[in-house]
């Protein structure tokens, strides 16, 4: 039974994009796009962040290349918010989080940054007539404050001034900003943003997480040492958990293999540990949390020993699981690859989508009833949008420079 590059499948894909499309539009708020709770509205408490307005840029961006009404209004909403109310005008970059009445969070952080990147650059593709001043001025506070030339790799945050930053390294923010630094590559041609991802992707994954069984670390010193113990009095921290969180292993496995494509494209030899990393990346992901504990679903987090910690079926994962069987297919042809993307469909179908409220659960326990131990709400659509779009087009260039060059569905038949 084959889903993949079949008309049939890529067209029951776009349904359900354009019902996460349309559950989307409800978070648009004065300052950007606000964080939607489990019932489609905005949840005003939790004010508007950084990293949620900037990825809903950068969906929306993908929406209006897709010719999807309204879209495009809510890239220039998305480029508004930060040229306007997100953004420090006094010390430069992006505030981490406002609301109606100012600052809520004033810090600069690496993660939001990247996804402003990203959001800008996919803006670009859509021809909006600010978006490129916007990627310009990202690319310069990248470059000024996030992108460590000494260190060959990305710093993780600073304060409002951008007069002292963390001694931690995070590896969860240099992942991001290879995905961002992918779509820059694409929009300017520039190739020191593929060097970049290159190089942060052999310190993670090559050089770290490939010599232990590939169990991410993700919690590093100011020189790049792993902090194997970090936060492991906050296990279920959102961004930072201790331990191994198996989710971004396998996203990290798609972002190389778009990495690698983008070589080939330049008719480069690329590396051959993108391919064989990447593998291993999907199977360890396999291995320690898909249903570890009897119950279909990737656990959240496991120790250095592939133990689950947090038990929960956050929903990002499998999203994000789905995107890389499908690279991984695209690049190898392996039936299994398209096996598992069917199995983990079935799962989230029976699971995870959510009919009557809108879009799909954020967390799911144990026994696969919604929850709230990780996450409360439905945030964002962004990850959701990788599962839908990215298995109906080539592997470069990134998803929005592919739909506006009209691959979508290209590799159908």
């Amino acid at each position: 039974m084959k889903w993949f590059n079949t008309l049939s499948h890529n067209r029951w894909l776009e349904q359900e994009t354009d019902r996460i499309l349309d559950f989307g539009k409800n978070a648009a708020v004065p300052t950007g796009f606000g964080w939607l709770g489990n019932n489609g509205q905005v949840r005003s408490d939790m004010g508007t962040h950084l990293w949620i307005t900037a990825r809903m840029l950068h969906v929306y961006a993908v929406a209006a290349n897709m010719g999807r009404p309204s879209a495009y209004a809510l890239v220039e909403h998305g480029i508004n918010a930060l040229n306007g109310p997100l953004r420090d005008k006094r010390h430069g970059g992006w505030y981490a989080c406002v609301n109606d009445e100012g600052v809520m969070d004033a810090s600069k952080q690496g993660y939001q940054h990247f996804f402003v990147l990203l959001g800008a650059a996919s803006a670009v593709t859509t021809g909006h007539p600010e978006a490129r001043r916007l990627l310009d001025d990202a690319i310069e506070v990248i470059e000024r404050y996030f992108w460590s030339e000494q260190e060959q790799m990305c710093l993780e945050s600073w304060d409002e001034a951008f007069s002292k930053t963390e001694d931690y390294r995070g590896g969860n923010a240099n992942m991001h900003a290879v995905e961002a630094f992918l779509i820059v590559y694409d929009v300017t041609h520039d190739r020191k943003w593929l060097d970049r991802a290159l190089r942060i992707a052999s310190v993670i994954i090559h050089d770290v997480a490939r010599k232990g069984e590939y169990r991410v670390n993700e919690h590093f010193d100011a020189n790049w040492n792993p902090i194997r113990d970090y936060n492991i009095d906050n296990p279920a921290h959102r961004f930072r958990a201790y331990g191994g969180t198996p989710g971004h292993w396998i996203e990290w496995g798609r972002l190389m293999l778009h990495l690698r494509t983008a070589l080939e494209a330049r008719f480069e030899t690329p590396p051959e540990w993108l391919l064989e990393d990447a593998k291993g990346l999907f199977h360890a992901t396999l291995r320690d949390a898909w249903a570890p504990d009897g119950a279909d679903g990737f656990v959240y987090s496991v120790d250095w020993d592939g133990k689950p910690i947090v038990r929960e079926r956050v929903r990002w994962p499998i999203v994000e699981a789905m995107g890389t069987a499908y690279a991984l297919y695209t690049v190898t042809g392996e039936a299994q690859y398209e096996a598992w993307y069917q199995k983990w469909w079935d799962y989230c179908i029976t699971y995870l989508m959510d009919y009557e409220n809108g879009s799909w659960w954020q967390e799911l326990d144990t026994n696969n009833e919604v929850t709230t131990k990780v996450w409360d709400g439905k945030q964002d659509i962004y990850h959701l949008l990788h599962c839908l779009v990215i298995p109906r087009l080539p592997l470069a260039p990134g998803l929005a420079p592919a739909v506006a060059a009209g691959l979508l569905d290209s590799l159908a038949k």
